[in-house]
């Protein structure tokens, strides 16, 4: 199956546990993977035949800002549902990574990361 591939989507939201993180908000980074059919798109060369990039990114960064959750998770299952709404769309790869995590001796980056398809 073909893919629209998209790394690197940074979004600032009011996301976690613990009541600081909700309050001080914190940037996340988002990549969003969607299977689809983009024969049509290579044959004809017009976006309407394809997944635009623009809408993937506007569609993420809807979620992560104007949304608040306590999981990464809940974060995720967002995104791929709205994602599949998407009538070319036939899978998706969701992962969400907080880069900076307010956890002891964590100097490197958490993440979740979800597959989903239509049906």
């Amino acid at each position: 199956m073909d893919k629209v591939r998209i790394r690197g989507i940074e979004a600032y939201g009011y996301h976690g546990v613990y009541a600081e993180e909700r309050a001080l908000g914190q940037t996340l980074v988002v990549d969003v993977e969607v299977g689809c059919e983009l024969r049509q798109a290579g044959l004809s060369d017009d976006i309407h035949d394809s997944i635009s990039y623009v809408d993937l990114v506007k569609m993420v960064k809807e979620v992560v800002s104007e949304t608040q959750f306590q999981l990464l998770e809940a974060i995720a299952e967002t995104i791929a549902a709205r994602v599949l709404d998407v009538p070319r769309a036939q899978n998706v790869v969701v992962r969400v990574e907080k880069p900076r995590a307010p956890i002891p001796h964590l100097t490197g980056t958490v993440s979740i990361e979800i597959v989903r398809q239509k049906g």
